[in-house]
């Protein structure tokens, strides 16, 4: 089975093809496809390719399934005997993926 490291959005993510993830954010519509470039290693079953730092030519081929949100995390801040009490929801945007190609 063949595999790949890639990099974006600051995390490293470890893809073979038909994987579907969840990365940041991408500024890229449904239905459309990405390409990462920044493929760090391409391990097939034979051998391996790690790169210093990038696999040269190495492209991992990408299908932008949809965008949404996560769930609310709530954030609850206090200091005791002061009467200071803060809570504060956050939702982390995501973009899901469905990976198609590993071309190294």
């Amino acid at each position: 089975m063949k595999h790949a490291v890639i990099v974006t959005g600051g995390k490293q993510y470890r893809v073979a093809e038909g994987d579907v993830i969840y990365v940041e954010k991408l500024d890229a519509e449904a239905g459309s496809t990405v390409t990462f470039d920044k493929v760090l290693c391409v391990v097939d079953e034979a051998n391996a390719t790690v790169g210093t730092p990038v696999v040269a030519g190495a492209t991992v081929t990408a299908k932008v399934e949809k965008s949404g949100k996560s769930a609310k995390v709530r954030v609850y801040k206090m200091k005791p005997k002061k009467g200071y009490r803060r809570t504060q929801g956050h939702r982390q945007p995501y973009t899901k993926l469905t990976v198609e190609a590993i071309n190294a």
